[in-house]
């Protein structure tokens, strides 16, 4: 049995996702295909437009067999951590064969010589001059990279580069897992033309965007409702039928709502010293003075967010640091997880397939496989305080408390699922 694993975050599944794992079963036509999934929060801090389990379930229609959530502790968090905690995720399953990834960068090899120029001696001593100097980690190892492996700095300015390198170098140090690359086909990460072919994840979250503001205007519910026939024909071309059936009925109260975080975050600078905050992931050289001021001047989360970012501190940093501030993830909690890497394997969904794999999965009792939450931690448990639990409950804590969070900041409130009651889907 041969097994591909995918690292993704499905925000929202779309064509481009369909044809990675298309190509996937080009080379590997009876390939397994075990993605790996960001859960209520996504890499760039950002909650998801769908619950996790919503977005497994297209995930397994759009192709995948199996999903499992990558915990809050990776997936939140730079493209490094990002990486490094799929790639050991997928390692530990034990099962797992090739990791296939998307990149602008149509070359293996080059990006292979980047991720090795990245992990030189040398470039690691300059890489840490040049942040005590000032300079931002991205900018730092544009230029680093670029000089040390003979290659175009532009590379490294796009999201898809990025990762696959990050993969690239997460695999050298756990090996045994082959890389698959799959050039990306169609718009850009950041191209925001919906009517490019393949068009993004961005461009569809921009579009759904404009219309949940134009809804909430005009006091209405469906989002598809405000959108102009234009956007509504690019929108059927970008997704596979079950994401733009899901995207149909998608009202603009089940879209979670960034602003809902501003009062909360405004709250806690009010009671907090910089002492304290300190101690939270994401809080150094003084960004806590900086967000503290931003925070009395700004009126929605996009301000917020755009006030904050400077060419030291991106935007993406920016929003993940506030979520964990909003979550109390210390950076030492952090340090202690990155150490453990993760420690279970949670289910979402599982196409037929996906069933003897997980069968090999179990018996090869390499991680705890986990379908019900209540099984490894209960509410009870975690009210005691992360400091009162086991590594494995610390994790799976912070994967309860995002998923939670992102219901909060989400106005419907009916039909919310929550880890300790929602079971994973099963397809046959």
């Amino acid at each position: 049995m041969h097994v591909t694993g995918i690292i993704a975050e499905y925000n929202p599944f779309h064509n481009g996702h369909r044809y990675q794992i298309e190509q996937i079963r080009q080379t590997y036509p009876k390939s397994i295909v075990i993605a790996v999934m960001s859960g209520s929060f996504v890499q760039r801090g950002q909650a998801a437009l769908f619950d996790k389990w919503q977005r497994a379930e297209l995930a397994i229609a759009g192709g995948c067999d199996l999903v499992l959530e990558l915990p809050f502790a990776f997936s939140c968090r730079s493209a490094q951590d990002f990486a490094r905690g799929g790639v050991r995720l997928l390692t530990r399953l034990g099962c797992v064969d090739t990791l296939a990834f998307g990149a602008e960068c149509p070359s293996l090899v080059t990006l292979k010589t980047i991720a090795a120029a990245i992990d030189s001696d040398a470039v690691q001593r300059q890489l840490h001059e040049r942040i005590n100097d000032g300079a931002s980690y991205a900018q730092a190892l544009t230029e680093l990279t670029a000089t040390a492996a003979g290659a175009d700095a532009t590379l490294l300015h796009e999201p898809n580069n990025i990762l696959a390198i990050e993969y690239l170098r997460a695999l050298e140090k756990t090996p045994g897992i082959k890389p698959l690359l799959i050039p990306r086909a169609g718009a850009g990460y950041h191209d925001k033309d919906i009517s490019a072919t393949n068009a993004s994840a961005t461009a569809i979250r921009q579009l759904l965007h404009k219309a949940a503001v134009a809804a909430r205007a005009a006091d209405g519910k469906l989002l598809a409702a405000q959108l102009t026939e234009h956007d509504a024909h690019a929108l059927r071309q970008s997704l596979p039928p079950a994401s733009l059936d899901a995207l149909q009925r998608l009202a603009v109260s089940q879209l979670p709502d960034h602003n809902r975080l501003l009062l909360p975050l405004q709250a806690l600078m009010l009671r907090t010293d910089n002492q304290a905050l300190g101690k939270f992931a994401g809080i150094n050289e003084g960004l806590e003075n900086r967000l503290r001021n931003c925070l009395q001047t700004t009126t929605t989360y996009g301000e917020l967010l755009a006030a904050a970012t400077t060419k030291r501190y991106s935007r993406s940093r920016i929003a993940r640091t506030l979520i964990h501030l909003m979550l109390g993830v210390t950076q030492t909690q952090l340090d202690t997880i990155d150490k453990s890497g993760p420690l279970y394997a949670r289910i979402l969904a599982c196409g037929h397939r996906g069933r003897d794999l997980l069968h090999r999965i179990k018996k090869a009792e390499t991680l705890p496989l986990i379908t019900k939450t209540s099984a490894y931690l209960t509410s009870t448990q975690r009210a005691q305080g992360l400091d009162t639990l086991s590594p494995l409950q610390q994790q799976l804590t912070l994967d309860t408390m995002s998923t939670e969070l992102r219901q909060l900041i989400t106005p419907q409130t009916n039909k919310k699922r929550n880890d300790f009651q929602q079971s994973p889907r099963f397809f046959s």
